[in-house]
C-alpha cells in the first residue's frame, strides 16, 4: 500500500511537521551485533555514510528534514543515507541502509531506493534498484505518482544502482542512473 505523500508548498510543510528527523545516538558509526561497521557523519540530524559523495551530502544538507521524511517511507531502521540525487526541480532520489551485513561481505548490505516527485503534480515514473549481484533480479516500481516511486528494496544492494525515470506530458525530464554506496 503507498502513501501519498507530497512534497510541495503546504504538503511538504505538513509532512515536515509530522515526521522527525534521525536523531544521531552515542553509538553512530558502531556496527550492532551481526553488522560490518558504516562509518558516518550526521548532517543536520540525519545520519549519512562518511564514503557517500558530495553531491549526496549537499543535498541531504540542503533539506534534511526532506531527506529525514524520505528515510520514513523506507520503514524502520532505514536511518543511514548512503546517496542521493537531485534531478533539477523535477525529482529527487535517496537510498538507506539499515547498516545490517545481509551476507558474507561488507557491501551486503540491505537498500531501500524511493524516488520523489518533487512538482507535486502527477506525472509518469519509473524506479528501478539493482543490487550488486548480477544473479538478483531488479525490483522496479512504475506508474503515475504525485509523491513518489518506491520504496523498493534489495538484501544486498550495496555497490547497486539505482534508475530514476520521469515523463512530463510527452517529455522525458529524468532518465538517469545513480550508483549505490563508495563502490569501484
Amino acid at each position: 500500500m503507498k502513501i501519498s505523500i507530497g512534497l510541495v508548498g503546504v504538503s511538504a510543510a505538513l509532512l515536515v511537521a509530522t515526521v522527525a528527523a534521525p536523531t544521531a545516538s552515542a553509538s553512530e558509526g558502531t556496527p550492532s551485533a551481526g553488522s560490518a561497521p558504516v562509518a558516518t557523519v550526521n548532517i543536520q540530524g540525519v545520519t549519512v555514510d562518511k564514503q557517500a559523495n558530495d553531491a549526496t551530502k549537499e543535498i541531504i544538507a540542503a533539506d534534511a528534514k526532506v531527506a529525514a521524511a524520505s528515510a520514513n517511507v523506507c520503514g524502520a531502521g532505514y536511518t543511514i543515507s548512503v546517496s542521493a540525487a537531485r534531478y533539477g526541480t523535477y525529482g529527487t532520489t535517496y537510498t538507506w541502509t539499515n547498516g545490517k551485513t545481509t551476507g558474507s561481505s561488507y557491501y551486503d548490505k540491505p537498500i531501500c531506493a524511493v524516488f520523489f516527485n518533487d512538482t507535486g503534480v502527477a506525472h509518469s515514473m519509473r524506479l528501478k534498484l539493482s543490487d550488486n549481484y548480477t544473479a538478483t533480479p531488479d525490483v522496479e516500481d512504475s506508474g503515475t505518482f504525485s509523491s513518489y516511486a518506491g520504496p523498493l528494496y534489495q538484501d544486498r544492494g550495496y555497490c547497486g544502482q539505482t534508475y530514476s525515470y520521469m515523463k512530463v506530458g510527452t517529455k522525458v525530464v529524468v532518465d538517469n542512473y545513480l550508483g549505490i554506496g563508495a563502490c569501484n
